[in-house]
């Protein structure tokens, strides 16, 4: 199989340049029309045609998505639709998959899945309603970003249908959780799922109507008035302000200069000798918002809206640009009481306000693309660390967490010895894909040992009070520190990524299981084994034998 090189990707964009999307704003709803632009994808050796998307297109998406939640409070219902004629959207695009690194396709994967999930999690916590108006042929990605929707509206022009054609002609699965779906959302039979994600030509009319496949079916004449009523009815239950004022997110300040990289708050140093990126985020430094209206009118120069936007941009430029570098160790700075002056807007009395909502949604999307990250998470907390509630979030996350038990003894100056701090925010504000917290989850099925941690909400903790309270995982002195955080390093850097990262992604997301986790647990591991077999992408494979006219040869043995 041919393997092309990968581009270095930016994720930072704005409206003004995009090629593949447009929106219109008519409040209560926003109109985003999906109209590929052939020639704009990420790589120039092939076309985006029909609709068919890469990379390039889904960092629009998620641009959009975010936008539309921050800057336009007036809007409680998207309609999404295509802009080609008789097409909706081609999924993405065959050639883009069968010439990408295997690294390339199972990061590309993971993102479509988490822009699907924001998708679905503007409609859940936002308020923000998104319909699908599918107004033309919906085929394997295209019917996922449908099925993402709260519901699926289908045109009747007897050619327009829905299909998820992976299984059949390419041999490899729908990749952005269209299988969970169809059984755990849309509750699609099973057997019915079984018939339809096998039938490469999808359903269409009435029948994807009675299969629980689309929700609604108009004739093309009226198609518009069926949207319009379900604009309506949507709008109608959702409590965004009509006239409220938007944040406008502000370009991302970005310096690149060799191995490191710094935001306005966040910095990351890149050792290639040990395969590691230290990941440095600063506490404000100057007073924060109190109020809702505040926060508005800091906009995102707000540390709140900063510092999760380019945690969230630093995680994404190194889960694709740097996959080499397998363990990220965290770190924090700064003065803890300016953190907690930040986060007590989640708690305060416009806890509920939509802006403050928006933001507290922001920093639980970024934690959890933290922790479905394909790398080993280390916490630092040290003197000068600022590990309390929100930043003592990443301690909570991580595989490992290392403690300083007291001061540098060799200072000059011995600074005041680490502390840790459990707020109201871990308490749940920030849940997990599993629907927990992370102490929640850290405890699980021992209830009495999570009482204990959740006692010592608003308590600084030295290093032996935390290590009672098991909110980290060790504690060296000034003697051992050094040494102890460079084995753990090192001997990371000795075992096989993939041993390690299944390791790490069993032991993450215990407890219940919710739609996200079976999507980035079952899906995502079977696709990653899927995208390196003969079957899919060999020389005879299905994935590169589509559109040639000759028919994938299949080893019929299942293993």
């Amino acid at each position: 199989m041919s393997s092309a090189t990968e581009p270095e990707v930016d994720f930072r964009t704005s409206p003004s340049e995009y090629r593949h999307w447009h929106f219109e704003v008519q409040p209560p709803r926003a109109t985003v029309t999906m109209n590929v632009d052939p020639s704009g994808g990420l790589r120039n050796d092939y076309e985006l045609k029909m609709n068919s998307y890469d990379l390039s297109v889904d960092i629009e998406l998620a641009d959009l998505i975010q936008r539309l939640r921050f800057e336009y409070p007036e809007v409680s219902v998207v309609v999404l639709t295509g802009g080609l004629d008789k097409v909706f959207c081609a999924g993405a695009n065959i050639q883009m998959l069968a010439s990408a690194s295997h690294g390339h396709k199972v990061n590309f994967c993971k993102f479509t899945n988490e822009t699907r999930n924001s998708i679905e999690d503007a409609t859940d916590h936002s308020q923000q309603v998104w319909l699908a108006a599918v107004n033309g042929t919906a085929a394997g990605g295209g019917y996922e970003l449908a099925l993402a929707c709260d519901e699926v509206l289908l045109v009747d022009d007897r050619s327009s249908a829905v299909s998820l054609p992976e299984i059949p002609l390419l041999a490899v699965l729908p990749g952005t959780g269209g299988l969970t779906r169809l059984v755990e959302k849309r509750h699609v039979r099973r057997d019915l799922a079984d018939a339809f994600s096998t039938r490469s030509e999808g359903m269409r009319g009435q029948a994807a109507v009675d299969w629980r496949l689309v929700d609604r079916l108009s004739p093309a004449s009226r198609f518009s008035e069926l949207i319009d009523s379900r604009v309506a009815n949507r709008a109608a239950s959702s409590d965004r302000p009509a006239n409220g004022v938007g944040l406008a997110l502000t370009p991302l300040p970005r310096k690149i200069d060799g191995d490191d990289m710094t935001w306005s708050t966040v910095s990351v140093s890149i050792d290639r000798t040990t395969g590691t990126a230290e990941i440095m985020i600063a506490g404000p430094k100057t007073s924060q918002p109190a109020t809702a209206a505040d926060l508005a009118n800091m906009g995102a120069d707000a540390w709140l809206v900063s510092a999760a936007r380019e945690l969230d941009d630093a995680i994404l430029h190194l889960r694709f640009n740097e996959p080499a570098v397998g363990t990220w160790v965290l770190r924090s700075s700064g003065d803890p009481t300016r953190v907690l002056e930040a986060e007590s807007l989640f708690s305060g009395t416009d806890s509920d306000h939509w802006l403050v909502r928006e933001v507290r949604l922001l920093w639980t999307r970024t934690l959890k693309r933290l922790d479905v990250s394909a790398r080993t998470l280390v916490a630092v907390v040290e003197p000068g660390s600022c590990a309390v509630g929100l930043l003592a979030e990443l301690v909570l996350a991580a595989d490992r967490s290392f403690m300083l038990d007291g001061t540098w003894e060799d200072a000059d100056e011995s600074p005041p010895p680490a502390t840790i701090m459990i707020t109201s925010t871990n308490l749940g504000r920030l849940p997990m894909s599993n629907g927990l917290s992370r102490l929640a989850t850290r405890f699980w099925g021992r209830d009495d040992a999570y009482a204990v941690a959740a006692a010592t909400e608003g308590k600084e903790l030295l290093a032996a009070d935390a290590a009672a309270a098991e909110l980290v995982t060790m504690t060296p002195d000034d003697l051992d520190w050094h040494d102890d955080l460079r084995l753990m390093v090192e001997g990371r850097q000795s075992f096989s990524p993939d041993a390690v990262t299944g390791m790490e992604a069993n032991f993450r997301f215990v407890g219940p299981e919710t739609m996200e986790t079976k999507i980035f647990g079952r899906l995502s591991a079977w696709q990653n084994w899927i995208f390196q077999r003969p079957n899919a992408v060999g020389p005879e494979g299905a994935l590169q034998r589509f559109g040639s006219g000759s028919r994938p040869e299949f080893d019929p043995r299942r293993v």
